[in-house]
């Protein structure tokens, strides 16, 4: 009798879990609808940038220019599981508009559930530019095709050591940089042999899974192996309905959002109904091969994602406590958040006061812990408040702060040299 009350209760949360996934998604999605709607209305009604504006900005420039100033490093946003860049979800940000802060910041899209990995690479060729290219080795693994989107003019070609590049993680987004950084030290982008970890000028980790979550244990990934899925969860119903949508490949849906899973080629047109039901029973495609962001936001992920682990190193880890990942936003565990601590700890410091992190020292990863839900400072402005001015805003100015200059600053205009 007690194993039934139990399944039943158990089965009751998931279906309960299941529709407030699916009422929140709904949610995000017929925001950016009304969004989208309402600025299609009155986008004939906004003034435009008045000449006297365009002349200032004109002239700005061309002060700068006289001044020879090297222009500012940009500020890269990116985006967690679910996540969206610029471009889709019509007018929706998933930074809340705080990319609106800084005159230089890009936001790209990645794929919201291919793997870290994947979209590592999908990151450096978003800025570089030219074919996303997955490897060989990796695509022959994994069941994909090796080339995915063309990026036909890259959003910060000149990226290199002399050019690094701030970025800001929010979540998986931490994970996806610190692994690209490591890509970029191994030199592992085909064609580009003079990558070094030093084309990143700083991480900024936002509530970063930067040690995985237990979170994916409850949402159905098996404790066991921290690869696969259990039978009966909610990752299952999101599996189906990953599956579905993109087997039926409606070109203007996944305009608006997209999975990522493109270079997969699960769509109906090459796959048929029999290859639908080899996805719907786990034959093929990314949840058959485990290359897709579960596995890697697990603790055994967040090891194996460095690919580069300690082989003694047990998992998830020796002297696992239970304890020590209560602490959590809903999503994400604390101390997963602070600094990486698999397989081997980063030195990092505990910022109470902001005097204490500067000037900021190379190596070290400097934390505070605000209390709030994970997803606080991000798509809903409102909810965050004035604290959101106060994080973005300290955020890019610590970036702003942190310039690398490849030449002397440039003497401006009444300031002399020392």
């Amino acid at each position: 009798m007690g194993r039934i009350t139990f399944g039943i209760l158990g089965l009751t949360e998931l279906f309960l879990s299941t529709a407030v996934h699916l009422l929140f998604g709904f949610y995000i999605f017929s925001t950016a609808v009304a969004s989208d709607l309402s600025q299609s209305f009155y986008g004939g009604f906004r003034p435009l940038s008045s000449p006297n504006e365009a002349a200032k900005e004109e002239n700005s420039k061309g002060k700068m220019a006289e001044l020879d100033v090297p222009p500012l490093p940009p500020i890269v946003l990116v985006h967690g599981i679910f996540g969206f860049g610029k471009g889709r979800l019509g007018g929706l940000s998933y930074f809340a508009g705080a990319e609106k802060k800084d005159d230089r910041v890009l936001v790209p899209d990645l794929g919201s559930l291919t793997s870290i990995y994947d979209r590592a690479r999908e990151l450096f060729f978003y800025l570089k530019g030219g074919q996303v290219d997955y490897g060989e080795e990796h695509s022959m693994t994994f069941g994909h095709s090796r080339f995915g989107k063309v990026y036909h003019q890259g959003n910060y070609p000149e990226w290199d050591e002399h050019h690094p590049i701030h970025f800001v993680g929010h979540s998986a987004g931490a994970q996806v940089v610190r692994v690209m950084q490591q890509m970029l030290a191994d030199k592992a982008f085909a064609g580009y042999e003079n990558t070094s970890e030093d084309w990143v000028l700083s991480l900024t980790s936002l509530s970063g899974a930067l040690n995985g979550t237990t979170r994916t244990y409850y949402d159905g990934m098996q404790p066991e192996d921290g690869r696969s899925m259990k039978t009966i969860s909610l990752l299952q119903f999101c599996r189906l309905g990953v599956i579905i949508y993109d087997w039926l490949d409606i070109s203007f849906l996944k305009n608006y959002y997209n999975f990522g899973f493109d270079h997969f080629n699960i769509g109906w047109r090459k796959t048929g109904l029999l290859g639908l039901i080899d996805l719907l029973l786990g034959n093929a495609g990314p949840f058959a091969s485990g290359d897709w962001i579960l596995p890697d936001l697990t603790i055994q992920g967040s090891l194996m994602c460095q690919w580069r682990h300690p082989k003694d190193v047990p998992l998830p880890y020796k002297g696992y406590r239970d304890e020590d990942w209560e602490d959590n936003d809903g999503a994400l565990n604390t101390v997963s958040m602070t600094h990486p601590r698999l397989p081997v700890e980063h030195p990092s410091h505990f910022v109470v006061h902001d005097s204490e992190c500067h000037p900021l020292q190379p190596g070290i990863w400097y934390y505070k812990i605000i209390e709030a839900d994970h997803i606080f400072f991000i798509v809903n402005r409102e909810r965050a408040g004035v604290q959101f001015d106060v994080l973005y805003d300290g955020i890019f100015e610590r970036c702003r702060k942190h310039v690398l200059w490849t030449t002397p600053p440039p003497t401006v205009p009444n300031q002399t040299s020392h």
